[in-house]
């Protein structure tokens, strides 16, 4: 039970001591209403400090902290002053709104902390009557300090950036996607009506931009003549046969003639569907120089459409940096993959990277096995691309070269480069480019610290019990090769090593010859069974 409450508002924190506390009742109507009435809350509580903040910067300095659930130094400084250690016989518990920051204070401070259900009431009552409760403040204070300081712990979050925005990329892809069914869709459209008049015109035209260019141009197929056969070839590609194919299909059409206003129908939504196809490029376009600008190695391992998906199903650059390279192999499969676990059978090899030309270009059986070292390379290079101060292409072009040759080690067997030559390759490249740029910076770190990946444990322990067990010649430094024994002899050693144990420790041999004999009769015993069984 609280006996202090922490308030932390935009304009400083304020301690108040709890007077009247009716917690059984807590949730009750009349409890609630006496909440909101202002005389009877003042009862319940009472202000002991209130410390306001010097300016805008304070104040978010101390909003951050208390996000984060660590203890400022004006808060401790004010819970130390009026709060001190409880004396014999005395409790002092602060009633505070978040755990985290309970645990910290208590960590700090040392004062015990309660965020139960009734201390949020009395928190609730104190934020609703802030501006009356706390002194020196009015109506209008309060309200503005929290605009202010909402405003710039916003921006300080936001942390934004213009050459490493990746919401522009996850918008363009998704506007994308839907301008390719828009297209597709309205192609067909723009074939199946305009073939009425002139249904020749799909065979000789299957392109679909290039169908509704010419469909504009043509209009009614009685006025296309011979004079309009270079402006036609243009639109074809400079191919003057098909265009004087064209204008003889007109000529002896067995399409049907459409009114003027169905011509300038047609014309309008051919003219739509032209700009729609002219803007789909331009956005191509401008998703491929945003991508080489945010994740410019993601984009030259996969390309820009598949590394920009990866991206906007992630959330975000640092979401797909975060992931391991099994999240990644499977991303965008999310339901055939809860859908083999539920019915327990086989797990997707691949989601959105099957795309990408190395799985297309992997023989069958060595669909899997790409694809997972293809999600290997992508999460590092999602990795370098979200946590390098200069992104560049060529850390994508070295894990790109590597999945080339792990596609002609299955398919040759020539043996691959390792990771660790390749990285320090970019890196030795780069560093010579900065010698080259500015002669001066000869010390400056590289942009990435190579990490060289030490062998696991195990491995070692194998390898030393392998040296260990094999016996190595000093002369001609070849190990001897170990021959495999059957149990029987197995067992004939054990007692071998047995006996000779126990002639060691047995001096006067009566013992030793004692069990020499019950051994015999064991051999004997056995030898007897195994010639039953045979016979």
């Amino acid at each position: 039970m609280a006996t202090h409450i922490l308030f932390e508002s935009a304009s400083g924190y304020a301690i108040f001591e709890v007077k009247l506390r009716e917690e059984i009742a807590a949730m009750t109507e009349a409890v609630q209403k006496s909440i909101q009435d202002l005389s009877k809350f003042k009862k319940m509580v009472s202000l002991v400090s209130f410390s306001p903040f010097k300016n805008a910067a304070h104040a978010l300095e101390n909003a951050n902290d208390i996000s984060e659930g660590t203890v400022n130094e004006d808060l401790s400084a004010l819970l130390e002053l009026n709060l001190s250690k409880p004396k014999s016989g005395s409790s002092i518990v602060l009633g505070v709104s978040e755990p985290i920051l309970a645990n910290s204070i208590k960590g700090t401070v040392g004062l015990k902390c309660d965020t139960s259900e009734s201390t949020a009431e009395l928190i609730r009552g104190i934020r609703f009557h802030a501006s009356k409760l706390l002194k020196g403040l009015q109506t209008d204070d309060l309200t503005k300090a929290q605009l202010g300081l909402g405003h710039s712990y916003s921006r300080s979050k936001l942390k934004f950036n213009v050459n490493r925005v990746d919401n522009m990329i996850i918008q363009a892809i998704a506007l994308l996607d839907q301008l390719d069914k828009d297209v597709n869709l309205f192609s067909m459209r723009i074939r199946e009506w305009y073939g009425y008049h002139f249904p020749e015109l799909v065979r000789l035209v299957p392109d679909n931009y290039e169908y509704a260019r010419v469909a504009k141009f043509i209009g009614a197929k009685e006025k296309l003549t011979a004079e309009k056969l270079t402006d036609l070839a243009s639109l074809l590609g400079d191919d003057t046969t098909r265009a004087q194919n064209v204008i003889d299909a007109a000529a002896n059409s067995m399409g049907s003639s459409l009114s003027d206003i169905d011509m300038l129908n047609i014309s309008a939504f051919a003219t739509r569907v032209v700009s729609i196809a002219d803007y789909r490029k331009s956005l191509t376009s401008y998703l491929a120089e945003k991508m080489n600008l945010v994740a410019p190695s993601l984009t030259a391992l996969l390309g820009e459409r598949i590394g920009a998906r990866l991206i906007s199903h992630a959330g975000s650059l640092t979401n797909l940096s975060k992931y391991p390279a099994s999240t990644v192999q499977i991303l965008g499969a999310e339901k055939a993959l809860f859908r083999a676990l539920k019915t327990k059978g086989n797990t997707p090899k691949y989601g959105l990277i099957y795309h990408s030309t190395f799985i297309g270009r992997a023989g069958p059986k060595h669909k899997g096995r790409i694809s997972r070292f293809l999600a290997n390379k992508c999460s590092i290079a999602s990795r370098i691309d979200c946590f390098s101060e200069t992104p560049t292409p060529k850390f994508g072009e070295a894990l790109r070269q590597q999945v080339e040759e792990r596609l002609a080690f299955f398919e040759t067997g020539a043996p691959p480069g390792k990771n660790a030559d390749a990285i320090r390759k970019v890196l030795d490249q780069l560093a010579l480019d900065k010698e080259d740029e500015d002669e001066d910076m000869k010390d400056a770190k590289p942009i990435l610290p190579l990490i060289e990946a030490e062998p696991p444990r195990k491995k070692d322990k194998k390898k030393k019990r392998k040296l260990d067990e094999m016996d190595v010649d000093e002369e001609d430094g070849e190990p001897e090769k170990k021959v495999k024994l059957s149990k029987e002899e197995k067992k004939a050693l054990k007692k071998e090593k047995k006996r000779e144990r126990i002639k060691e420790e047995d001096v006067d041999g009566d013992i030793s010859q004692k069990k020499e004999k019950r051994e015999k009769k064991k051999e004997g015993k056995e030898k007897v069974k195994k010639e039953k069984s045979e016979h």
